[in-house]
């Protein structure tokens, strides 16, 4: 079993930055690749980014690249997602994620085992 609690969100203006940390805890964490997703209220959970185990390999939605930039640190046991530019329609709940699913599908909710309990990030226009 994996804990994991999202800290970091928070109200912040359009044009702005946020860095959200995910500190996991329980069983070992480096074999497990890691996702951020975002859920607003009557949407469908978003995939937005993940990292491989080792940190080498990452993958974003296209709407998010180059805005977005998802990080690992083994040593703390800690995934984060740096946030620049926000724009208020990247208000929603920033969820963490973990999985052991080494196959393509890597943006589908249902292939990440174990996930946090959501931080709310709201973008003021």
């Amino acid at each position: 079993q994996v804990q994991l609690v999202e800290s970091g969100g928070g109200l912040v203006q359009a044009g702005g930055s946020l860095r959200l940390s995910c500190a996991a805890s329980g069983r070992t964490f480096s074999p497990y690749a890691m996702g951020w997703f975002r859920q607003t209220p009557g949407k469908e959970r978003e995939f937005v980014a993940t990292i491989s185990w080792s940190g080498g390999s990452t993958s974003y939605t296209d709407s998010l690249k180059g805005r977005f930039t998802i990080s690992r640190d083994n040593a703390k046991n800690t995934v984060y997602l740096q946030m620049n530019s926000l724009k208020p329609e990247d208000t929603a709940v920033y969820y963490c994620a973990a999985r052991d699913y080494r196959g393509t599908y890597y943006y589908l909710a249902s292939v990440y085992k174990y996930w946090g309990q959501g931080t709310q990030v709201t973008v003021s226009s």
